[in-house]
């Protein structure tokens, strides 16, 4: 299943099919945040600017999918939430670790794999 790209969220999957993770910023308060908005969830009005991320966090939850919702995605796998350094959470999946090697506060960063159709998809992995 393709996520659905809007005139909202563009420049978040451009920037990733670049390699790069992209977040909003509220240009009143200097807070970050996603999902991708046409307004800042901080002031409600649509002062906001994209800034690249660092790509660092730290996992703040995680759950193990058990059925195959997607193919391309092995049962059993993390799927993952990670609290970026620039203070917004992601939900994303896991790549190169088993659940049972998860710690919540672990540090996390992003990596970036094109999937079959076409669409570059951020994930994370933990960090060394």
């Amino acid at each position: 299943m393709k996520p659905v790209i809007d005139v909202w969220s563009t420049p978040f999957w451009d920037a990733a099919r670049e390699g790069r993770l992209m977040v909003q910023r509220c240009t009143d308060t200097g807070q970050c945040f996603f999902p991708p908005a046409p307004v800042s969830p901080f002031t409600g009005r649509p002062n906001t600017e994209w800034i690249e991320s660092a790509g660092r966090g730290e996992l703040f939850s995680f759950v193990v999918f058990h059925q195959k919702y997607f193919p391309g995605f092995p049962t059993p796998y993390p799927v993952v939430m990670v609290k970026l350094d620039e203070g917004p959470m992601l939900l994303t999946n896991l790549r190169g670790a088993e659940a049972s090697a998860l710690k919540i506060g672990q540090r996390m960063h992003v990596v970036f794999d094109p999937d079959v159709d076409g669409i570059t998809l951020p994930q994370f992995e933990i960090a060394a």
